[in-house]
């Protein structure tokens, strides 16, 4: 018996074929080869198209069908993990009625901004957890008020996945998990969050039914079965947000319990049964993949930098375009610590929530023209996000989560041995590396949606812990992460300034 899982990711669309008996992966997929643009028609704007996305999750699909070794024909669940807080909109016959407006775009934060003054912070963050911010129902609200001829189309209004799962079944869903992310739940009614519908004046009908992440979200249709090569009927049994399937993936459920990830963006989620809230809404809280409405709380607390992967991206566009990832990391390690003074911050990839909504930006400190080379943009982009790790795991801390391990997956920037270590000096926590991904976690999610599994711990019985990395003793981090923080300090009261001017 398989499972299949597929990821949605920003880059790209990863599938994975996965045996429910042991949890092997049998085949797996991505498309495109190329990271997939994001649409920025303005400055801090960042769109994508759901139909991209449906078109990579086909490609990527077929790709992995076109691999020997399994029957497409013995998959009996399909999971979904996918970018989140991204805004779908489709009208009464599912068809799409702009781009999406994504998880690192800004233009919701004013909007955001005034739903929470409105409502009060202490009942915004006692209720929602957050401030609205510019997530998805403050970015729905932008849509209201600047597209009205779109918003009166809108039937249901949707995330990322639940998207990709419509396509595939005719059916639309949503989760608990999902709202909150979202911003549309009330944790203290446990319940859709009559405030922020009532604020922004929208409909409760725009909203989907409402089911458990591990439930039944729509079977497979005949038409598209016969398309992709799978069983009309079979269920979608799982949807989630990328960071809780992560979490998911790692074994990471109960109190206590932290995972990391650094992809396009970089994340730090650890699990809480607490309904807490940062007072500045730096940090967010979400319901996570396990949070049950008449049982046990579990709550996903997410730091979440924007400019990560991304950040590195750029820097082998603009300097390494002949490089491969690995290339960029072996020319990274033969710069000295410290970068030869050379200092990054990694804020260009939208508005930072841990910044306080602010636009940021990239900024390169300390350049010496007659010294510095490629090898010192690339370590001084992996320590600037290092240290961005810090300062908000520094806020975390504050908070009351404080690990004294994280997991992860070794994937992305973890495939770089001085990104691993420099993160881990920085942090001064060690990291367990797993051999973790995304649309794999998602096929196994499938499968305790549809009932093969009695629990997490046995889906994922096959995980493997690969490696952990200590901190190393007598390191020269601690110096650099805090001439890093001045620096970061000085250009946000700069930022302050300039905004009065």
């Amino acid at each position: 018996m398989l499972l299949l899982g597929i990821d949605i990711g920003t880059s790209s669309v990863k599938v994975s074929v996965v045996t429910a008996d042991s949890g092997e992966v049998v085949a797996s997929a991505q498309f495109p080869d190329a990271e997939s643009p994001i649409i920025s028609l303005q400055p801090g704007w960042a769109e994508q198209s759901p139909d991209m996305w449906w078109e990579q999750t086909q490609q990527a699909m077929q790709r992995c069908h076109a691999k020997s070794g399994y029957n497409a024909a013995d998959i009996k669940a399909i999971g979904i993990a996918y970018q989140m807080h991204g805004l779908v909109l489709v009208d009464a016959r599912q068809q799409v009625l702009r781009n999406s407006i994504i998880w690192c775009d800004s233009r919701a934060v004013p909007y955001g901004d005034a739903a929470f003054d409105a409502i009060g912070s202490d009942r915004s963050l006692s209720r929602l957890l957050n401030s609205p911010g510019n997530f998805t129902a403050a970015k729905l609200a932008w849509v209201k008020e600047n597209e009205p001829g779109v918003y009166q189309q809108i039937d249901k209004v949707m995330l990322p996945g639940d998207y990709i799962a419509m396509k595939l079944t005719g059916e639309i869903t949503t989760s608990v998990s999902a709202l909150s992310e979202g911003v549309f739940y009330d944790f203290q009614e446990d319940d859709l969050s009559q405030d922020v519908l009532d604020f922004f004046g929208f409909d409760n009908r725009l909203i989907p039914e409402v089911k458990s992440v591990f439930s039944d979200h729509g079977r497979v249709s005949a038409e598209v079965a016969a398309q992709l090569g799978l069983t009309a009927g079979i269920p979608v049994a799982y949807k989630a947000g990328d960071q809780p399937n992560n979490a998911l993936s790692l074994g990471v459920m109960e109190p206590g319990e932290v995972a990391a990830t650094a992809g396009t963006s970089g994340v730090i989620y650890g699990v809480s049964d607490q309904l807490s809230y940062d007072p500045q809404s730096r940090i967010n809280t979400f319901a996570h993949v396990n949070y049950e409405q008449q049982g046990d709380k579990r709550l996903g607390v997410l730091l979440c930098i924007n400019g990560t992967g991304s950040l590195n991206r750029w820097a082998k566009n603009l300097l390494g375009t002949q490089l491969s990832y690995q290339q960029m990391n072996e020319l990274a390690e033969q710069a000295p610590e410290g970068s030869a003074g050379l200092r990054i911050l990694p804020f260009g990839n939208g508005a930072e929530r841990m910044l306080g909504n602010k636009l940021v930006g990239v900024h390169m400190h300390h350049i010496d023209l007659n010294l510095h080379e490629s090898s010192h943009v690339f370590r001084a982009v992996q320590e600037g996000i290092a240290c961005a790790f810090r300062y908000g795991l520094d806020i975390m801390r504050s908070n009351g989560m404080t690990p004294t391990v994280i997991r992860a997956g070794k994937a992305n920037l973890f495939l770089s041995r001085l990104f691993a270590q420099t993160f881990v000096n920085a942090i001064g926590v060690p990291v367990e590396l797993y051999n973790n991904d995304g649309s794999v976690g998602a096929a196994l999610g499938a499968g305790l949606g549809a009932g093969l599994f009695a629990s997490p711990t046995e889906a994922f019985r096959g995980i493997r812990r690969l490696e952990v990395i200590e901190p190393q003793p007598n390191h020269g981090f601690e110096k650099i992460y805090q001439e890093w923080k001045i620096l970061l300090e000085k250009q946000l009261e700069a930022d302050e300034a300039i905004e009065a001017v």
